[in-house]
């Protein structure tokens, strides 16, 4: 990949190469954080889509600023985008909680940005946060994963912000309960 700078310079210039070049570059990193959300893989990749098109349309409000890294800046960016398309189609009602395992092409998108030890890590861990009730899962993956506030949250969410202090309690103690079963059932092996 050629300088990022330049192809984000490209990308708010509305260059077609430049958007092809950021699309499969950080495809997967978006299809993971959407999945995080969207569980399933189908929808997830129309989100991404989705996503990616907000994006390049509204590519001049990304601030390139001097001397900031500018990757990070737009890994952030693009998160809190993907992030917003996520939660968008969930307050829709559009998708209905999801019945079985995650297939297995999900892990198989290259997500440039993260070494092999974080993907075990985050295989299971995505797993067990696909097990929660999906209220509790969104709350969970905002606060903890993303880094929102819980004023935020329920502001995105359209919740009381006590409201979104519980489920993200409750959340952790489900986690927490299916983490030490997991761990009484390595023991036992």
């Amino acid at each position: 990949m050629k300088n990022i700078t330049d192809i984000l310079k490209g990308c708010i210039n509305k260059d077609h190469k430049c958007q092809k070049i950021i699309y499969e570059h950080y495809r997967g990193y978006a299809l993971k954080i959407v999945f995080r959300y969207i569980y399933r893989y189908d929808k997830s990749r129309d989100i991404v889509n989705d996503g990616f098109v907000k994006a390049f349309n509204n590519f001049q409000r990304f601030d390139l600023r001097d001397g900031a890294c500018h990757e990070k800046m737009f890994m952030s960016w693009l998160k809190k985008i993907m992030i917003n398309v996520s939660i968008d189609r969930l307050r829709k009602g559009e998708m209905l909680p999801e019945i079985g395992g995650i297939p297995e092409q999900v892990w198989d998108i290259t997500d440039n940005n993260h070494n092999a030890d974080h993907a075990v890590l985050y295989n299971d861990l995505v797993l067990l946060i696909k097990e929660l009730p999906p209220d509790y899962r969104i709350v969970f993956n905002l606060y903890v994963i993303d880094g929102y506030t819980h004023s935020e949250i329920a502001t995105m969410m359209n919740i009381a912000v006590g409201t979104s202090k519980s489920a993200l309690s409750r959340a952790r103690a489900m986690l927490q309960k299916r983490i030490r079963k997991m761990e009484e059932l390595q023991c036992r092996i």
